[in-house]
């Protein structure tokens, strides 16, 4: 055997990577042949919310591709919705709830295909029953949803919707006085409730603010090689809300994280805390909410997702809800999932679970919410 200096190691490794680079984009070329090919168009796929959520450019790409052209309707109501979806094939959902009376009424229907992640709108333990799969694509806006928690974060410390207010007013001199009560971030404890994707993520971009870091998750026992590389401790959630200065929530909404967040959990935060929530409205007690920052236990909230404030009734105009009057609350309309890469890997991945299920075949493992369903086409 030949000994072969290093640099000569190199390019005979890198003429093989090629070679298997090669191969791959032949492979890649021929299957996209392949589904250009391919005729599903004999399967009915509805897409809901056409109006309120209109199909993206990436989602339609991919149903051009095996030749499907969705029925695209804007109903709500359940007995709209089985009138142009009894006999579908895919119903594909953004935000319209899916009642057991809705999912009793799909004759044939293989998936439920959600345009998103979460799925607290949807029956999924009566759509298991029939036999009905559940997706999502669970992790298209993780980097989304940490970028858009920590901007709360900051917006609500520095006071920027009070300064810039003022400013607008003319102001000046108010403006600046919200800087008198502003503290230093840096050591501060963060709180992540939930330590998913987004939670992970939002603890690697926080890392040059020497945060200690603490989180909580329904499965505490799980080991996390993730958490330790990041210095995360796991704790309690009681721990975690009283010695947290920021709270961030990171959780599905169901039936153990509803109103988890009530009146007496807000209470025993830290003095001082400030709430972040880009999870599901309907995880705090907004009510409850409002009495404690009023009160002043709470230093401040920054909402992306509401409960009893509607931002998508699919009209403008004013709501009185006192969360909106607050002035060390921040608010955005749901929209920590957006971006244009997120747009992207949304529409692509939700083409991707509708194909799999008109092929007959099962989306990817991850993607399946109901991971135990007997799926009626299979």
């Amino acid at each position: 055997m030949h000994t072969i200096p290093n640099g000569d190691t190199c390019a005979i490794n890198t003429k093989r990577q090629t070679k298997l680079q090669y191969q791959h984009l032949v492979i890649s070329a021929a299957d996209k042949f392949m589904a250009m090919n391919e005729d599903l168009s004999a399967f009915k796929v509805v897409r809901l919310n056409c109006e309120l959520f209109p199909p993206s450019e990436f989602e339609l790409e991919k149903y051009a591709e095996v030749k499907i052209s969705p029925v695209l309707v804007e109903v709500d109501d359940p007995d709209q919705i089985l009138v142009v979806a009894a006999d579908c094939d895919v119903l594909v959902v953004v935000s319209t709830a899916l009642p057991a009376t809705v999912i009793d009424g799909l004759a044939k229907c293989r998936m439920i295909a959600r345009v998103g992640a979460g799925t607290d709108k949807i029956d999924v333990q009566r759509a298991t029953e029939k036999g009905i799969v559940v997706a999502n694509v669970y992790d298209f806006c993780i980097h989304e949803q940490a970028e858009h928690a920590l901007a709360l974060l900051l917006a609500v410390v520095r006071k920027l919707p009070q300064m810039a207010d003022a400013m607008r007013d003319g102001a000046w001199t108010s403006s600046r006085s919200e800087c008198s009560s502003i503290h230093r971030m840096q050591g501060k404890t963060l709180g992540l409730v939930g330590f998913g994707g987004s939670a992970k993520q939002l603890a690697r971009r926080v890392a040059g603010f020497d945060f200690r870091i603490l989180a909580n998750r329904r499965n505490m026992d799980a080991p996390d090689d993730e958490a330790l590389a990041l210095g995360v401790e796991m704790v309690d959630l009681d721990t975690l809300q009283a010695e947290s200065d920021y709270v961030s929530l990171h959780l599905p909404l169901n039936t153990h994280t509803r109103y988890l967040f009530d009146e007496a959990r807000l209470r025993s935060m830290k003095p001082g805390a400030v709430l972040i929530n880009t999870a599901r409205g309907a995880i705090v007690d907004e009510s409850a909410l409002v009495h404690v920052l009023e009160g002043g236990h709470l230093s401040g909230a920054g909402i992306d997702t509401f409960h009893e404030i509607n931002v998508h009734g699919g009209t403008d105009g004013k709501q009185d809800h006192p969360l909106l009057h607050l002035p060390n609350v921040v608010l955005t309309p749901h929209v920590a999932a957006y971006s244009v890469e997120a747009r992207k890997d949304v529409g692509y991945g939700t083409g991707d679970n509708v194909i799999a299920a008109l092929r007959g075949e099962l989306p990817r493992a991850d993607r399946i919410v109901n991971t135990g369903v007997e799926p009626r086409y299979r």
